[in-house]
């Protein structure tokens, strides 16, 4: 018998605890993980935390290997790696990162995991998720050499998506954030800055990500002449007005959405989610995207941690949570 795994679970809206989980035996073409490191998407994991998910979006909201239902009791996250402890040879002892929740081992099918490059430190590849976000997105967005672009909202994700923009050639970016320090993040990233008032309009694409009804309002005031806001915001349970009025239809606005539970129908024919998955790992490889991960706890203190992500006291991006032997 091996000794029970542990996992978080959120025990109601706003609380959490460690639970302890007994984990099945292996199946032909199962692995056995051991959690070095996992995420939390301070966007979409803070709005589980607090019971935000609307009804009507509890299926299409699950995660993968989530447990129980919303908004609670729940076991949810999605960004987990670790070290393949048992299963086929091949990947005993591989890297891997799985779209898991927050838990010390866990058993899932091989197919499940994807083995991270060599040139990735696991540290870092917890970030995978959230870069194949940003990677869907620009599949739907598909800018062009030398666009003027603005980012709006340097969160998790709007963070990914600038600094993948930043390689394309000729592309001018800005990411557009109401808090200053958001300015040393998009130094980093190797992209300019501007606080909202200041940012440069006449963008031939916004890309916006604050998930705020004032961020989405000034992403369409940046706008050149028949320019496109991509909206990445998830906004749970929460109604947006939008001046649709003024200029809107005299411009020609564009307001399309773009949600990475599907791949993107601009990407090449049959590309798959695997495909998605293993192309942002390997974008991975470049070490500015460390400024995206802001801060760090050991794995027993999510109870006490999870509250201050969702309140605001920790201002993170991503927050990385270290599990025992990863360090």
């Amino acid at each position: 018998m091996r000794p029970p795994a542990r996992a978080f679970w959120l025990s109601s809206p706003g609380e959490g605890e460690v639970r302890e989980v007994t984990l099945p035996a292996l199946a032909e073409g199962e692995v056995l993980v051991r959690a070095l490191y996992s995420g939390v998407s301070r966007g979409t994991e803070t709005l589980v935390f607090r019971g935000g998910v609307p009804e009507s979006q509890y299926a299409a909201m699950r995660a993968p290997f989530q447990e129980g239902d919303f908004p609670a009791p729940v076991k949810y996250g999605y960004l987990s790696v670790g070290e393949v402890e048992e299963g086929p040879a091949d990947l005993v002892g591989s890297t891997v990162f799985c779209l898991y929740p927050h838990q010390t081992r866990y058993v899932v099918p091989a197919t499940a995991v994807t083995r991270v490059p060599a040139n990735v430190p696991a540290e870092r590849a917890v970030l995978a998720g959230t870069v194949e976000t940003a990677v869907n997105a620009l599949w739907d967005a598909a800018p062009l050499v030398g666009d003027r672009i603005a980012v709006v909202g340097g969160g998790m994700v709007g963070c990914s998506v600038a600094a993948l923009l930043a390689r394309f050639p000729g592309v001018r970016v800005q990411l557009v954030d109401a808090d200053p320090a958001r300015a040393k993040t998009a130094e980093a990233l190797g992209v300019d800055f501007a606080l909202p008032q200041d940012a440069r309009g006449e963008r031939d694409l916004v890309v916006h990500a604050s998930a705020t009804e004032q961020g989405l309002a000034r992403s369409l005031e940046l706008l050149s002449s028949e320019g496109t806001v991509l909206e990445l915001s998830w906004y749970g349970d929460r109604r947006v007005s939008l001046p649709l009025g003024e200029a809107f239809h005299s411009r020609r606005l564009v307001i399309r959405s773009s949600q990475v539970g599907t791949v993107s129908p601009s990407a090449r024919a049959g590309r798959t989610y695997g495909d998605r998955l293993a192309l942002a790992l390997e974008l991975l490889a470049d070490p500015a995207l460390d400024a995206l991960v802001t801060g760090e706890s050991a794995f027993e203190e999510l109870p006490e941690v999870l509250p201050r992500l969702a309140s605001g006291e920790i201002p993170a991006l991503c927050h990385r949570v270290r599990y025992r032997g990863s360090a």
